[in-house]
């Protein structure tokens, strides 16, 4: 099995589209101000976003809207 920081991060959430979702947001987040949640000197925000994937400082959680109400 292939163990590139890629592929470790797509089996840690469960999926490329995760990844890509959770990388989204947390990018997001970063662009409007948020600070890294670790010490860095990094100004890449997906390279940030990417790290605190790896040191598990954060995680999916779906949206409010994306929500299925239950019946």
């Amino acid at each position: 099995m292939d163990n590139t920081l890629p592929q470790k991060l797509v089996r840690q959430v469960g999926g490329s589209f995760h990844l890509t979702s959770l990388l989204q947001k947390r990018v997001r987040e970063l662009v409007r101000g948020a600070k890294p949640l670790f010490e860095t000197r990094e100004r890449n925000f997906i390279r940030i976003a990417a790290e605190e994937l790896e040191r598990k400082l954060i995680e999916l959680v779906p949206d409010e809207d994306d929500r299925t109400p239950k019946l």
